[in-house]
């Protein structure tokens, strides 16, 4: 988490790099894949009728259909982007994307080797499951068609285990 927070925190001049941060930034907050995120549409992007954003659209590489509710961080990256173009995003490479990537962790003195695919890593662990999402909800996030798929991204890391004991004896102590 401390890495992500380096790179939300770190100003670029360099409109590279602002759009490289931007990118990988809106992946770890919707789990979307490099391909996803390209092929957004502004269409893509609808309101429930609580006012909650989503992101409905189809996995390029399954043709899963997708549903991602939208998280502030993401929303904020969303509105930066002009929503009257037919992709949200600007078209560019996942090779120029990383290279982007290798610049920022440098940059913010990140020790771990940065690349997009991280981003949805980041999106199934730290920013889902170690917060509580159930692991059945990441999987329809990720576009996931098999829960063992899932189990890939999100190996249950000790903090968690402890994390969720914890939340297990607090409740016993409520019941005696």
């Amino acid at each position: 988490m401390e890495e992500l927070k380096a790179i939300e925190n770190k100003e670029f001049e360099n409109e590279m790099l602002k759009q490289v941060k931007e990118l990988f930034l809106f992946s770890c907050y919707t789990g979307l894949a490099f391909a996803d995120l390209l092929s957004l549409k502004p269409e893509n992007i609808f309101t429930a009728n609580d006012g909650m954003k989503w992101i409905k659209t189809s996995r390029a590489k399954t043709g899963t259909p997708v549903y991602v509710p939208l998280l502030k961080q993401a929303i904020s990256i969303l509105n930066i982007y002009n929503q009257d173009a037919e992709y949200i995003f600007p078209s560019t490479t996942n090779q120029n994307i990383n290279r982007g990537l290798k610049i920022i962790s440098e940059i913010c003195e990140i020790k771990k080797h940065l690349t997009f695919h991280l981003a949805r890593h980041t999106f199934a662990t730290t920013i889902t499951l170690m917060n509580g999402v159930p692991i059945e909800s990441i999987s329809k996030m990720l576009g996931h068609t098999k829960l063992s798929t899932t189990m890939i991204y999100a190996k249950v890391t000790q903090s968690k285990v402890a994390m969720d004991m914890a939340m297990l004896q607090q409740k016993m102590n409520e019941n005696e």
